[in-house]
């Protein structure tokens, strides 16, 4: 590895509406080097990213390349100085090859036809160049995930980059996937392209980075070695002083002597969950804490009945309910909002009231017909009980903040008669104050004896809100954080710790 760097960045500023999302980034980067770059959400990691990459333009400072500047010129430009990136979400087309994927967009041609030929042969020589056993003519929809991210990666690597980016290109994968992604990063560095890792795992960060840069509130606070810095260094890093600005409520009394609500034993959905225990007592509030691709969603999914299992048993009030369909889990209890507020949570164009009584239909209905003031009713007084802000019943959800959606979308399952709540992301896209307002609704739906699991990705607010959190990593419980030990360092320390 030489000295020489071939990215420099130098006081890279950018601010979004009053909001500092970047503030006076210096960054370097040497060719063949893997350099990790850490911190929490909203640390200012995605917004480097898309300066590097050209999608936003910074308010201020340079990033240069080999002492080419980027200047204005945008993504292309940022391309056509070798900065290539591999975004978290994959963005292949599953009906086309593995080497039509490869070229998409730039598909070479021959007296006017596309040369399938020349693709398959193009395809082949990356593959073979990082030692994979990739088919060129295979459809995409055949390969595994790990396939299609390394893929998504070869094709970044036709630009013949300086810099690769690759942003959390392991968080969708098993652990055994895991290692085939590492080992092409690391040959590709050992070619001389430098790599930007962007990853919460710090077991996979010690097996393949020479560095790693911590990101908070927007500023870059540090490099180090990561075989040098432990665990607990880097996570005060990326925590700082303001981990503690928001102070925990007081301890509530959680009576486990009484028979659970909620009893999962060995649940196993390969490859995302291996084996996940735990239980829910009335009045509980438990956080699943775990980084992306814990198995978090899943275990929840579960529950409710919307995804198979292959092992394990699943319990409510100590009946076994693992034949049981997501109907009758309902009527047992069980309420889950999905991760996706506005994909699967809310229908945009229906009334605060139609959205708040979808979950029970009989509750608002005379004999087979659904009676509008019925459904109003129910609707005025889970606003009033919830402190939903609308200016009518009526008002079209989507005409709602986020906060007051994600009530509704609580709301609807209190209208069940839900005794288990599943919330997925609960304050995902929301401001502070209306996830302030969440907490206090979650924490009083459990004082009136139901029993909640909670599922965030900002670890930070789980010890804000849970009696109990269970770290998630791998697929398996690995650590359960109760009373004192319940912090903000102990649950990031506990997903991230190798």
């Amino acid at each position: 590895m030489v000295d020489s760097p071939v990215v420099v960045v130098s006081g890279v500023t950018k601010h979004y509406q009053g909001v500092r999302a970047l503030t006076d980034a210096d960054l370097s980067i040497a060719p063949g080097e893997i350099r990790a770059l850490l911190g929490r959400n909203g640390a200012g990691k995605s917004t480097l990213i898309r300066a590097l990459s050209g999608v936003e333009r910074a308010d201020r400072g340079t990033i240069a390349v080999r002492g080419e500047e980027l200047g204005d010129g945008g993504v292309r430009r940022s391309t056509e100085l070798g900065i290539s990136t591999v975004h978290q979400e994959l963005s292949l087309v599953a009906e086309l090859s593995v080497a039509e994927n490869l070229y998409l967009g730039r598909w070479p041609r021959r007296g006017g036809a596309v040369d399938f030929a020349a693709m398959r042969e193009g395809a082949a020589e990356v593959f073979d160049r990082l030692g994979l056993d990739i088919d060129p003519a295979a459809s995409v929809e055949t390969l595994s995930l790990a396939s299609r991210q390394l893929v998504e990666i070869c094709r970044a690597l036709l630009e013949q980059p300086r810099l690769l980016i690759l942003d959390e290109p392991t968080s969708a994968l098993a652990a055994q996937e895991v290692t085939v992604v590492l080992d092409t990063v690391t040959r590709i560095a050992e070619q001389g392209v430098a790599v930007i890792y962007v990853s919460h795992r710090l077991e996979e960060i010690r097996k393949i980075a020479h560095s790693a840069t911590v990101m908070r509130d927007g500023r870059i606070v540090d490099t180090v070695d990561v075989q040098q810095a432990d665990t607990a260094t880097i996570v005060a890093l990326m925590l700082g002083e303001s981990a503690v600005a928001a102070e925990r409520p007081p301890v509530r009394a959680v009576d486990r002597t009484v028979d659970a609500l909620l009893t999962v034993r060995g649940l196993a959905m390969p490859p995302k969950v291996v084996d996940v225990s735990f239980e829910v007592y009335p009045g509980e509030i438990v956080g699943l804490g775990g980084l992306m691709g814990s198995g978090r969603t899943e275990v929840l999914r579960a529950i409710a009945g919307f995804s198979p299992v292959a092992g394990g048993a699943i319990s409510v009030d100590g009946r076994d309910i693992g034949a049981a369909t997501p109907a009758v889990r309902k009527k047992l209890g069980i309420g889950m909002t999905p991760e996706d507020r506005k994909g699967e949570g809310v229908v945009p164009l229906l009334g605060v009231h139609e959205n708040l009584v979808l979950s029970e239909f009989g509750k608002v209905s005379s004999g087979p017909t659904v009676s509008p003031g019925r459904v109003r009713r129910a609707a005025e007084n889970l606003i009033a009980r919830l402190s939903i802000a609308t200016a009518s019943p009526l008002t079209p959800i989507v005409n709602l903040s986020g906060g007051n959606q994600q009530k509704a979308v609580i709301g609807r399952w209190l209208h069940a008669g839900s005794r288990i709540l599943l919330l997925d992301e609960p304050t995902r896209g929301v401001d502070v104050q209306a996830k302030a307002e969440i907490y206090d609704l979650v924490r009083a739906l459990a004082d009136e004896g139901a029993g909640v699991v909670f599922v965030s990705g900002e670890l930070e607010e789980l010890p804000l809100v849970c009696d109990r959190v269970l770290a998630l990593r791998g697929g398996r419980v690995v650590d359960e954080l109760i009373g004192e030990e319940l912090t903000t360092d102990s649950v990031l320390a506990a997903a991230m710790a190798a």
